[in-house]
């Protein structure tokens, strides 16, 4: 039986990528840290495999042990107080992986990076209406900047057989950023950002974990790619789709991108102060005032034949349910 590691394993994405390898028949080691929450990697074929990024010798140690056939590398942070943060988290540990991989497993025949379009950037900053690999990278944040960073560095290694995933916003059962939006929403409030319509994009995580994994067990390897649902929506969008399924009509408000910013700075300063940096904050704003997410997914479909069996309307349908179902609403 193959064997397969999946990083970042007890965050969202990770949690959906564990339950597809088990699905296809894989040894499944969920990677995850001595703390992490194992709240859902409930299933019982899941093998838990400790790890500690910055202790090297530990993790050469662990890694000699078991010989992997894939890695999902899904591990890193979305949020951090400092672009030194960032930096350390997102590139210069993946670079420790992928240098003891390399050393302890040499017959690893895939690993998959799952970084972000927002290595890239929106449309806004390409002279395309969509995102495509040949423009010129422009990340707006430094969340982009350190995950570009790391596709860069993979992209230089001549024999690793890497493939690198860009999702636009992951959303669906057990997210917790977008979630905010529903949560108000629940409590009589449908907040937008703006008054100059974005033209948003996403992609159902199970649709992400379905398409990773098939990445993982084929023959392609050494190439990059970006990851939606082919559409792009309004983000009026979600609003309508929560009305149909909460059947309730909140009071609904245009904020200002200028108090956004402002809620945002005071939200980062206590954040610093805390140790724990919330979901607005000054680097999020930069995201929410882009217009324009559309990127191409034509290669997902000349590769992997990939086809998403949810739009944002079943989605977010199926994504509601769950949480009223676990009484997150």
């Amino acid at each position: 039986m193959k064997k397969i590691l999946i990083t970042g394993a007890s965050g969202f994405v990770g949690s959906f990528l564990v339950e597809e390898a088990i699905n296809r028949g894989l040894a499944t080691y969920a990677g995850v840290r001595s703390t992490s929450s194992r709240s859902f990697l409930s299933h019982e074929k899941i093998q838990f495999f400790e790890m500690d990024f910055s202790n090297k010798t530990d993790l050469e140690n662990k890694l000699a042990q078991t010989q992997f056939d894939y890695v999902i590398h899904c591990a890193g942070v979305t949020k951090a107080d400092t672009k030194e943060d960032f930096f350390k988290y997102n590139f210069e540990l993946t670079k420790t992986f992928v240098e003891v991989l390399k050393k302890t497993n040499p017959t690893l025949e895939k690993f998959i990076y799952i970084s972000s379009l927002a290595s890239y950037g929106p449309a806004d900053n390409h002279p395309t209406e969509v995102v495509l690999e040949s423009n010129t990278p422009h990340p707006i944040d430094t969340y982009g900047e350190s995950k570009l960073a790391t596709e860069q560095w993979l992209q230089s290694l001549s024999s690793f057989p890497y493939l690198i995933f860009r999702p636009t916003a992951v959303y669906g059962p057990r997210e917790k950023e977008i979630f905010i939006f529903f949560k108000t929403f629940s409590k009589g409030i449908e907040g937008h950002i703006g008054r100059v319509p974005q033209k948003a994009t996403f992609i159902y995580v199970k649709d992400l974990a379905r398409l990773v994994l098939d990445a993982t067990l084929s023959e392609i390897s050494q190439k990059s790619y970006f990851v939606s649902d082919g559409n792009h929506y309004p983000t009026q969008e979600l609003g309508r789709i929560a009305r149909k399924v909460l059947q309730k009509n909140p009071f609904q408000i245009n904020i200002p991108i200028s108090i956004v910013q402002v809620i945002a700075a005071i939200n980062e300063g206590f954040g610093r102060l805390t140790g724990k940096m919330p979901p607005l904050n000054l680097e999020k704003v930069k995201i929410l005032k882009s217009k324009n997410w559309q990127c191409d997914t034509q290669p997902l479909k000349n590769d992997f034949n990939f086809a998403p069996a949810y739009d944002l309307e079943q989605g977010v349908t199926e994504a509601l349910h769950w949480y009223l179902e676990n009484k997150w609403l």
